[in-house]
């Protein structure tokens, strides 16, 4: 028996390793440096935790999470092996008892988090212990851009070089894109030995369903499990707290957790959660990453979550004990537009922004499969699968149509308006609606103008979500929303190719009571940008962002979209003091354009002096060289422009004591004219 398997036995317990342990174990060990990609629940702690008992020194355990953390630490002492955590929860004594067996020499793991790296002192300590290697759990953190980004993980690659150790990062939720980033990030770009253990999780059935009357459709799932450990994931912080309210009045064990709660409260339901059987968690997506509980029966989503990799990181917390389990995702048109109005606000570049789009894009394809939800999903890591028989689409295959003509109308319309307008507005074409923004822009004259009529705008809403879903279309961040088609669009827009769509999707679509919204659906992702500007201005300023503008302002800016400062200036709440500092900056998200305005005539726009000294700037253009154009240049400085539209001399006179006799003479007749004409 190798050393690996008596201690595997004699210490953790277990017969055999699971599968794909062994060969990470194996490398970890030897000291290659590793990056491991396992299902939840497939065993990834053994993989850095055994290592450190046959390696020689102490191995630090970079984790994201103090309860996880403890709860490993507790396990491995439980367990005989000399472990320690230093975390902001420690007692005095703990901490004392962790650095006295550093001291000693007998700790084999030291846990941290991510956060203790920013301390110089904690660097300088790890320099002087005889650190063997560096473990990385949850690596997927590392992503900037990912749904659980630390930023503190950043340094953990600095960390290895001034250590110079092997380090092994471990995730279970990372697609392509993510895996390159933790490469990078991690390891300085040298490529470590990846090990790919799919993500496949064949105990949890997977189901989505359209909205319709969440808050009854979570009691339902969850009375149908009653007893069962479960968790709901909600959007807002208000949601956690109604629906526990909701589910205690139907006689279940429930309490509500999100980041909003003090820590003691969060901690009180970690613990419950932990030591309870029966007891329904309903959080934000602040609960969850590193929860050990493995009889965790159901998760289900009262809203959809931000992306694929946030859905299987969160569905992944049922059933960790192998046992079936059950996810439910509830999803809707209001859910997609919050989620679009979250990208389109970030502060991300835009080449991020439309990358997020097109996470948002494949969960909806998961959200409008056409078959097995297992095949999709899997597809998206980069994994081939059949049918699994375990999803709701196995049980019950959706009716689908032969949708090609009806995208090929959506598409042409797309084209037709050069890419430059959302949903809304197409649907407005194909319908033949005749508002006042289709007339103003001609479209009623297109091809496509009431060619849509096999289906209502409801309807509609519904196919264009299921192009998203199938990538064929995407929002632009660059044109605040409007939808760009895809590679993937063009061999069916050229009749190349054709498409099915879900029937049951569109045939259940209708007219909802609307949610108020703050504006239109075309001047939605508009007033995003507008906010995503303000909060960017505000946080520099270090004030709130109703300081820089209050929300009616900017939806009056997203309904009016004005064209330059003049029409800025008409807006409510645009002072001449905004106008001044924030108008250029607010209009060049409105017109995509960065119009540089000269300070003098910016304090003029919105007054009837700023048209009059627009004039008169273009009159002195025409007379710089003289009526013939053969005369030594001359110019009045825009402060003298300024003077005059403001004062308006109304004879020579007046012109020669603002502007000086050479000016008045050159300019003067001319200028008389301007201001006669404005009277």
């Amino acid at each position: 028996m190798t050393k690996a398997a008596r201690l595997l036995r004699d210490v953790f317990g277990f017969d055999a390793f699971r599968p794909g342990q062994k060969e990470i174990i194996d490398a970890v060990s030897t000291g290659e440096n590793v990056l491991a990609i396992m299902p939840t629940g497939g065993g990834k702690s053994l993989c850095f935790q055994l290592p450190a008992l046959l390696r020689d020194g102490v191995t630090v355990v970079i984790s994201p999470l103090i309860a996880l953390m403890r709860d490993q630490v507790r396990a491995l002492q439980e367990a005989g092996v000399e472990a320690g955590a230093l975390t902001s929860g420690n007692t005095d004594a703990e901490t004392d008892a962790v650095w006295d067996a550093l001291a000693a020499e007998r700790l084999k793991l030291l846990y941290m988090a991510p956060e203790r790296l920013a301390a110089g002192s904690v660097v300088h300590m790890l320099r002087r212990t005889n650190v063997s290697m560096i473990a990385v759990d949850e690596a997927h953190c590392v992503s900037q851009w990912g749904h659980d980004f630390r930023p503190d993980y950043l340094r953990i690659g600095e960390l290895r070089r001034t250590l110079d150790v092997p380090l092994a990062a471990f995730t279970a939720t990372a697609d392509g894109e993510t895996q390159a980033e933790i490469v990078e990030k991690l390891f300085d770009a040298a490529a470590p030995r990846t090990f790919l253990h799919g993500f496949d999780r064949p105990n949890i059935h997977l189901a989505f369903t359209v909205k319709n009357s969440p808050r009854r459709q979570i009691l339902e799932f969850a009375a149908a499990r009653r007893g069962q450990s479960g968790i709901v994931y909600c959007g807002t912080r208000a949601k956690t707290e109604a629906l526990a309210a909701a589910l205690r009045e139907d006689r279940h064990s429930a309490c509500h957790y999100h980041g909003g709660m003090e820590a003691e409260d969060r901690r009180q339901v970690e613990t419950r959660f932990a030591r309870e059987d029966g007891l329904i968690v309903v959080a934000t997506v602040a609960f969850g990453m590193g929860i050990d509980k493995p009889d965790i029966r159901w998760v289900a989503h009262a809203d959809l979550p931000k992306s694929i990799e946030a859905y299987y990181q969160e569905i992944g917390r049922a059933g960790r004990d192998g046992a079936p389990a059950e996810t439910l995702t509830l999803f809707g048109p209001e859910d997609i537009r919050l989620r679009r109005s979250q990208i389109d606000e970030g502060l991300a570049p835009s080449e991020r922004r439309a990358a997020d789009h097109g996470r948002l894009n494949a969960l909806l394809g998961l959200a409008e499969a056409l078959k097995c939800r297992r095949v999709q999903l899997l597809g998206y890591f980069g994994e081939v699968a059949a049918p699994c028989g375990n999803c709701d689409l196995c049980d019950s295959p959706p009716e689908i149509f032969e949708a090609t003509t009806a995208v090929r109308k959506a598409l042409s319309a797309i084209l037709r308006t050069d890419e430059r307008f959302g949903a809304g507005h197409l649907i407005d074409i194909l319908t033949g609606n005749q508002t006042d923004r289709i007339k103003a822009r001609g479209h009623d004259g297109l091809p496509t103008f009431g060619v849509g009529g096999e289906f209502n705008r409801s309807q509609w809403q519904a196919v264009f979500r299921q192009m998203m879903g199938h990538d064929l279309v995407r929002p632009d961040p660059e044109r605040h929303g409007a939808l760009r088609m895809t590679d993937t669009a063009r061999p069916i827009l050229r009749g190349e190719s054709n498409i099915t769509l879900r029937r049951d999707t569109i045939a259940s679509a209708r007219r909802q009571p609307a949610v108020k919204a703050q504006v239109a659906d075309e001047d939605a992702p508009l007033l995003s940008a507008l906010k995503a500007k303000r909060r960017a201005l505000a946080e520099s300023a270090r004030v709130p962002a109703y300081v820089i503008f209050p929300d009616r302002t900017l939806i009056e800016m997203a309904e009016t979209r004005p064209a330059d400062l003049d029409a800025m200036a008409q807006i409510n709440g645009v002072g001449a003091k905004k106008l001044e500092r924030y108008g250029a900056v607010f209009l060049e998200v409105i017109t995509g354009t960065d119009e540089t305005v000269h300070p003098v005539r910016r304090k003029l726009a919105g007054r009837a002096a700023g048209s009059v000294f627009d004039r008169l700037l273009a009159v002195q253009s025409d007379l710089a060289r003289g009526p013939e154009g053969t005369d030594k240049p001359l110019s009045c400085s825009t402060s003298q422009l300024a003077k005059v539209a403001q004062l308006r001399p109304a004879d020579s006179g007046g012109l020669e004591r603002l502007l000086g006799e050479r000016r008045a003479e050159r300019f003067g007749g001319a200028f008389l004219d301007v201001l006669r004409a404005v009277e």
